[in-house]
């Protein structure tokens, strides 16, 4: 089964009127898993999606959605899906790839057939961001050992990380999509900072790996009218173009970050020093 919702985009003047309720409704994405669905999001940033995929007692199979008004999913889309539950398969167009924890695979525009199953028992998370594309660019597995791993951060500003570069265009071609994953190592909590945004993208975050009754706090907003979201494990938060992005937790996680937009430039970030956020 394929669930989906729609995700008009906010204007950052509105935004600065926005309750606790409004800015949960409008960015915060609750619910990605449920037991043999696809949970879809379809969001009026960039036109991407954010979704999750658990299959449990039956593979899944990736279907259209009304908003795409195409045959396919991926007809004028790629994806790219980063497993964070147990051992899972995705079979794309009779290509079985298999994706242990952390592990991601990027899928071109124009594949008809996308399965999402278990392996061994275990049961997998897909989580799955999509965005429209204007070229097709072959279907490619990225382990852990592929990735790009780059230390940041430092223990005096409880921010020293790992971040692993994934779907990035130095490791596979994508159109405009890109994702990777960041480890908060133990006693740290702060992600991105120092904060920024890049007018050129937007971007998605997604917690998981959270200890069970903790939170994460996830700030947003213009660098001078910032506001925030309490967030759980296996939440995403839509990050628009105009907005900061940057999050700090009760207890260390990790968080796969996916954005899209007009270039491919990882250091396109116009950065915000800590002492001017407001």
């Amino acid at each position: 089964m394929t669930k989906h919702e729609f995700r008009y985009a906010s204007h950052p003047v509105d935004a600065r009127s926005y309750g606790t309720d409004e800015l949960r409704n409008h960015f915060l994405i609750e619910t990605l898993f449920t037991a043999n669905t696809i949970s879809l999001t379809y969001s009026m940033y960039d036109r991407y999606i954010v979704g999750g995929a658990m299959p449990a007692s039956e593979p899944l199979k990736l279907e259209t959605i009304p908003y795409l008004k195409s045959e396919n999913f991926l007809d004028r889309r790629e994806m790219g899906i980063i497993n964070v539950g147990g051992k899972g398969k995705v079979t794309v167009d009779g290509d079985v790839f298999e994706l242990a924890k952390k592990e991601a695979l990027y899928i071109g525009k124009e594949c008809k057939e996308v399965l999402f199953e278990n392996v061994d028992g275990e049961q997998a998370l897909f989580y799955i961001n999509s965005a429209p594309a204007h070229k097709k660019f072959p279907n490619k597995k990225v382990g852990k050992e592929d990735a790009e791993v780059i230390e940041l951060g430092d223990e005096k500003y409880a921010n020293k990380r790992i971040l692993n570069k994934l779907l990035v265009n130095s490791i596979v071609e994508t159109c405009q999509l890109q994702m990777g994953l960041t480890e908060l190592l133990s006693g740290n909590v702060w992600n991105t900072m120092p904060a920024h945004t890049h007018s050129r993208r937007m971007e998605a975050y997604f917690y998981f790996d959270l200890e069970e009754g903790q939170t994460v706090s996830h700030f947003m907003g213009e660098p001078e009218h910032t506001r925030h979201i309490f967030m759980q494990s296996n939440q995403a938060v839509l990050s628009p173009e105009w907005s900061i992005h940057s999050g700090s937790g009760t207890s260390n996680y990790s968080f796969i970050w996916g954005m899209a937009g007009e270039n491919l430039d990882y250091g396109d970030m116009d950065f915000c020093a800590p002492d001017q956020l407001k």
